[in-house]
């Protein structure tokens, strides 16, 4: 059995049109639920979660796995598999500089899930 993900070449998660109708608009097809689904599930942790936040949010728009290291009471390892299974999911990119490895979110792929949840105002 593989552990490599799925890919999910049939919704392009970086596409400047969003993948579906938001969620409340109408019911999401199922090979776009299959692609989205693995960013959410990878946000779903809170570790992750925060690191995708402070990747997002680092200045220069990418963080250092040794700036996002200590910000945790993990070990390296655990670190290191948090993000993989960001990048796994599509979340971030990584380039290897030296010994570092720096991380940048991915924001067309964070549009098409803010996107996916947005919630038009209920007319008054």
């Amino acid at each position: 059995m593989s552990k490599q993900p799925t890919p999910l070449a049939a919704i392009d998660l970086n596409a400047a049109t969003s993948c579906c109708a938001p969620l409340a608009q109408r019911r999401v097809p199922a090979e776009a639920a299959a692609a989205v689904a693995a960013a959410f599930k990878a946000l779903g942790d809170p570790v992750r979660l925060q690191l995708m936040s402070m990747i997002a949010s680092a200045e220069g728009g990418e963080a250092c796995v040794c700036d996002l290291t200590p910000a945790f009471e993990l070990t390296g390892p655990t670190i290191s598999h948090h993000l993989r299974t960001l990048r796994e999911a599509g979340l971030v990119d990584a380039d290897r500089r030296g010994t570092w490895v720096y991380y940048r979110a991915r924001p067309g792929v964070l549009r098409q899930l803010a996107s996916l949840l947005s919630v038009e105002p209920a007319d008054s």
